[in-house]
């Protein structure tokens, strides 16, 4: 990891130089999430171009820029748009904001993504909780000599997914009237989808729900000392006795409606984020 320490505080610096705020929580907000951007208070938006060392986001409906403001009155950083494996990136370069929004603060992160449903119990526009992951990328946002600065060479990871944040928005889904799941997720490098055999493949592993996104930055999330929570919604249904082939338009529609669910949800678990269970 020659030189990401000061990387990292060079792209700190550079933010604190334009807001003068301090996120308690990072938010990563997928497709379908772009109404949550809008009920930030935002003091600052920054496109990541600007940023130093930040990538740019090239994935269609990721608006590509860095929300800093407050949700419910807790000061955020909220990327709006993320980067992908398939984009070309280094998994260094992918999670490289988680990075940063440690340095500026952070002590919760949330990510949300649009996926694949394999579970023939979950339905189009359904929220999954993320309790666990299987990582089928073909690289470790880790690998390299380790900067114990940053974190433990061999991070313990029987828990990526905190526990009381799984359960605190169970009961606040519950709550709120929304269908969610706790599911597991299975990140594949993309960029295309797969095929019949790959999901009967992938569901024998005991994945929920496929996407190709999320699992590193919660690699890097857990090895930097962050509580994190995963959201995705449900966006098309990857039964391989009943596939269809993908239609991006609609599957744009479906993360739209599920969005607007889900964005209900992180509301209310940001403005409960300090309330007991």
């Amino acid at each position: 990891m020659d030189g990401l320490w000061d990387e990292i505080h060079e792209a700190e610096q550079w933010l604190k130089a334009r807001w003068a705020g301090a996120p308690r929580v990072g938010l990563i907000l997928g497709t379908g999430l772009g109404g949550l951007a809008a009920r930030i208070q935002t003091d600052v938006a920054i496109p990541y171009s600007e940023i130093p060392h930040f990538p740019r986001s090239t994935s269609p409906s990721h608006a590509g820029q860095l929300i800093c403001g407050t949700l419910e009155n807790i000061p955020v950083m909220a990327m709006e748009g993320r980067f992908h494996y398939y984009e070309g990136y280094s998994l260094r370069q992918v999670t490289f904001p988680i990075r940063v929004m440690k340095a500026m603060g952070a002590e919760t992160l949330v990510l949300t993504s649009a996926v694949g449903g394999m579970n023939p119990q979950y339905g189009l526009a359904d929220i999954v909780i993320l309790e666990d992951h299987i990582n089928l990328l073909p690289d470790n946002p880790l690998r390299g000599v380790n900067d114990d600065r940053l974190g433990p060479r061999f991070p313990d990871m029987s828990a990526p997914w905190d526990r009381e944040l799984i359960e605190k928005a169970r009961r606040i889904a519950l709550s709120l009237g929304i269908t969610a799941h706790k599911g597991v997720l299975v990140a594949v490098p993309g960029p295309n989808l797969e095929t019949r055999a790959e999901y009967r493949m992938l569901r024998m592993m005991g994945a929920d729900i496929v996407g190709m996104s999320t699992v590193p930055e919660c690699i890097v999330a857990t090895h930097a000392g962050l509580k994190t929570a995963g959201f995705s919604i449900v966006t098309d249904m990857c039964l391989p006795d009943a596939l269809e082939p993908a239609d991006i338009s609609k599957i744009l529609k479906v993360a739209a409606e599920g969005g607007a669910q889900l964005e209900r949800l992180l509301v209310e678990f940001v403005r409960q984020l300090d309330q007991p269970n």
